[in-house]
């Protein structure tokens, strides 16, 4: 089972490009693509899913192309895209039935499949509610459901935590982990922490270019050295701000606890500043920021 992304590009009316000779090749597994918004990943995920086509480059599923043969990938393709839509007066059987019909599932086969995700994603028991009094979590694992509906082989999943609350998306994220069957999945997301906790293979996007691939401690490797954090006055902060990435900040009676990253230690600070570990965020917003300015981070 092997998803390659050959060199594709996507342009739009106004001479606008969304991707720019992107190359990537996918086996089995969870897979984050971590970008900011506008990145592209939504335009990726639409080829992937057959809704549009390239401009160029071409995208193969096990060798075929999926822009002239779209069918053999649509058979065994589960999406979640990032608006995803309900009938709010269908109830969650309803919904998921008209779905499994769409899909092409028998009635016996429909049936039994939506038992196993009522059970699996938490809903059996609000089975015959309206989805429209559903909140955003319930919605999500609704949708999450009717991705699944023919048991995927390949599983993609556009900003699925996007207006939860933290308790809702530690759950989605604890269920993409614990997905049963050898699958391919693809997690677009702008936030980090989705990604970390789940994917074993990270591609970092921006500007529709493909930055990094990787798994995320060979990412984290590469922020090793570039982290520091130090207790300044609440009036400098400001001033940090325009010279350094300021990852992370904490509050205390005498100052802020600043986190930020530099490719050498800041000597401004003298001994106060210490070598803190890097993260997975740290790694992302030092590529974010050589991609904007062509070089690395603040010396």
């Amino acid at each position: 089972m092997k998803l390659e992304i050959r060199q594709v590009s996507k342009n739009y009316r106004g001479n606008k490009r969304a991707l720019q000779n992107f190359t990537l090749t996918l086996e089995p597994g969870i897979h984050g693509l971590l970008g900011p918004n506008g990145a592209g990943k939504s335009t990726l995920m639409n080829i992937l899913a057959t809704l549009t086509r390239p401009s160029a480059g071409t995208v193969l599923w096990n060798g075929v192309d999926i822009s002239r043969h779209p069918d053999g990938l649509r058979r065994v393709l589960g999406y979640l895209p990032q608006d995803f839509g309900v009938y709010p007066n269908l109830t969650a059987v309803e919904f998921l039935e008209y779905l499994a019909a769409v899909k092409g599932l028998d009635r016996a086969t429909a049936r039994r499949r939506i038992e196993e995700l009522l059970n699996l994603l938490n809903l059996h028991a609000v089975r015959n509610r309206a989805i429209g009094g559903f909140s955003g979590g319930m919605k999500q694992r609704v949708g999450i459901a009717q991705a699944l509906l023919n048991d995927p082989q390949l599983l993609i999943v556009d900003e699925p935590t996007a207006g939860l609350d933290p308790e809702e998306r530690v759950r989605f994220r604890n269920l993409l982990t614990e997905l049963p069957g050898d699958r391919i999945v693809i997690l677009s997301t702008h936030i980090v922490s989705d990604v970390e906790a789940t994917a074993s293979q990270i591609a970092l996007i921006s500007d529709g270019l493909l930055l990094a691939h990787s798994t995320p401690e060979v990412l984290v490797a590469t922020a090793e050295g570039h982290a520091w954090e130090c207790l300044v006055p609440t009036a400098a902060l400001g001033s940090l701000r325009q010279r350094y990435i300021i990852s992370g900040t904490i509050r205390k009676g005498d100052g802020v606890q600043v986190r930020l990253l530099a490719s050498q230690r800041p000597s401004e600070f003298g001994d106060a500043i210490l070598a803190a570990a890097p993260t997975l965020e740290d790694a992302y917003l030092i590529a974010m920021a050589k991609m904007r300015n062509g070089r690395g981070v603040a010396a």
